[in-house]
């Protein structure tokens, strides 16, 4: 099992095949790492993953954990989730990788909100910073990838408006937000935007205002 990942997980096969997505993945993927919101970490850590629901089930592909740095992925480096339970922590998974260490909170995701069809799990710490508390945002208490930030998620979903804004921080995973649409290209666009307007306040140095009040 992996280090990072969290939940216990049971392989019903080991190759999922060509997929049609796997296109779209890795050309949103590329995006990604050209601006390091994907990647790995300076002790050469993978951070970073994306999921694409497969067609209108609860099953998704998502990548693999250990796969942030790779410039492109093959069906190898990726899993199609089958099933899940969040009350026991545990996943099914079909592929020969291991499922990303986040695959519980993008399934949370996809059965809070059928019209979701894709999301992104990425790293920035400016942005994370000026975000926090400002969009919807998971208890800083917990941690990725558990059974709790899967209910956390399902929480933030029963508000008013987190289908629109497509968008959440993740209060105790330092850097981590996640974007998601109906689409790749919609999830990457909303936080395109999201960077976009935060702008202002990163280049005012609202950002260290935001961390020190954060990390009292």
């Amino acid at each position: 099992m992996s280090h990072y990942v969290k939940f216990t997980y049971q392989r019903a096969r080991t190759d999922i095949g060509p997929f049609d997505a796997l296109t779209e993945l890795n050309a949103c993927r590329r995006k990604l790492l050209e601006q390091r919101l994907i990647g790995l970490d300076a002790n050469g850590i993978g951070f970073g993953n994306l999921s694409i629901r497969d067609g209108v089930s609860r099953n998704f592909y998502i990548t693999g954990s250990a796969t942030g740095g790779l410039p492109e992925l093959t069906p190898r480096d990726c899993v199609r989730v089958v099933a899940f339970d969040f009350a026991k922590n545990w996943l099914r998974y079909e592929g020969a990788a291991i499922p990303s260490s986040e695959s519980l909170t993008h399934a949370a995701i996809y059965e809070s909100d059928p019209a979701t069809s894709a999301v992104i799990h990425c790293h920035d710490s400016v942005l994370w910073r000026t975000l926090l508390d400002r969009v919807p945002t998971t208890s800083k208490a917990v941690a990725y990838g558990t059974p709790e930030m899967a209910d956390e998620i399902m929480r933030l979903f029963m508000g008013n408006d987190e289908r629109s804004r497509k968008i959440f921080a993740m209060g105790g995973h330092e850097g981590g937000i996640v974007t998601f649409g109906k689409d790749l290209e919609d999830a990457f666009d909303v936080l395109m935007r999201k960077r976009k307007e935060s702008a202002p306040c990163i280049e005012n140095g609202f950002h260290e205002r935001i961390s020190s009040r954060h990390d009292r």
